[in-house]
């Protein structure tokens, strides 16, 4: 062997000892990364801090949401009116529509990709909890669709109050319609989770969320108008449980001075009014549970 590949050889088997540094900044642990996921998840589901592309639907439909607001304010400042032609407990039941189609599209957004690529485990490698990941995309979702409902009706407090219409009635109509979307954003939201979580296809989420949405309402919508057409009354009350929106119609029909929307106006009184709002309760409870439970699974 050349003796000038000697030394060569033993630099190439020097083993350099550079020490092992422990971390020293801060710890900032599981309420810090729940805070940052929440805010991650809130952020992509108005597609900020994502492609061009991905801002396009929920924009699009935060516009559509919040354009007929803008026209009944017009109208109503121009003319003079009396009252705001739409309550606004009523307003995101007319809507129902468009909360469908963004929460579909979102709900699977916030859970399939990390069920598609199998990423759970390495949030919760991390000091966070199955808890705390489920909280996180939960609130983020709810929040998100409050952000979605609330807008419009913010649009037509401001308008009424343009329009020099009587503040305390108002005021008091405003906040009625905040509590109904808040309730139904954590319904919605906690629904939509729960299904989009089962699968990691997002298309296979989007058409499930749909189907349970939307077509649901319009089947109780259609066996209440044949009970109400037979006279049935009474069962047209008991048949808006069975839809997510309805049950909103229910409750806020019961509780919250709106006018319901079942055939003949025939919606729960205030005993009825306690099983939806125990149902309204008992599903968005039961939807964590089940979040719960199935990221306790997947994240092993």
């Amino acid at each position: 062997m050349p003796s000038e590949t000697v030394p060569q050889q033993q630099r190439a088997d020097v083993i350099h000892n550079i020490g092992y540094r422990h971390y020293e900044g801060p710890r900032l642990g599981r309420a810090y990364a729940r805070r940052s996921l929440f805010a991650q998840s809130l952020r992509g589901a108005y597609g900020l801090g994502r492609s061009a592309k991905s801002k396009v639907a929920p924009m699009l439909l935060f516009a559509v949401m919040c354009v007929p607001a803008a026209i009944i304010v017009s109208v109503a400042i121009a003319t003079d009116l009396k009252k705001l032609p739409v309550e606004y407990t009523r307003y995101a039941v007319m809507l129902q529509a468009v909360i469908g189609l963004y929460i579909a599209a979102q709900a699977p957004q916030a859970v399939s990709r990390d069920l598609r690529f199998k990423t759970i485990p390495l949030y919760f490698s991390r000091p966070i909890e199955t808890v705390d990941y489920v909280a996180a995309k939960f609130g983020a979702m709810a929040s998100a669709l409050f952000l979605l409902t609330a807008a419009p009706l913010v649009i037509l407090y401001t308008g009424a109050l343009l329009a020099k219409l009587d503040f305390a009635d108002q005021t008091k109509g405003f906040a009625q319609g905040l509590v109904s979307v808040g309730l139904l954003s954590l319904l919605f939201a906690g629904i939509s989770l729960v299904i989009a979580a089962i699968t990691p296809r997002r298309g296979f989420g989007v058409a499930a969320v749909i189907a349970v949405l939307t077509i649901s309402y319009g089947a109780v919508s259609t066996v209440q108008a044949i009970a109400f057409e037979q006279d049935s009354t009474g069962v047209v009350r008991w048949l808006g449980l069975f839809s997510p929106i309805t049950i909103i119609d229910g409750v806020q029909t019961a509780f919250l001075g709106a006018s319901s929307s079942f055939p003949g106006g025939f919606g729960p009184g205030a005993g009825p009014g306690a099983v939806y709002v125990l149902v309204l309760l008992g599903l968005i409870v039961g939807s964590f549970g089940l979040l719960m439970r199935r990221y306790r699974k997947v994240g092993l």
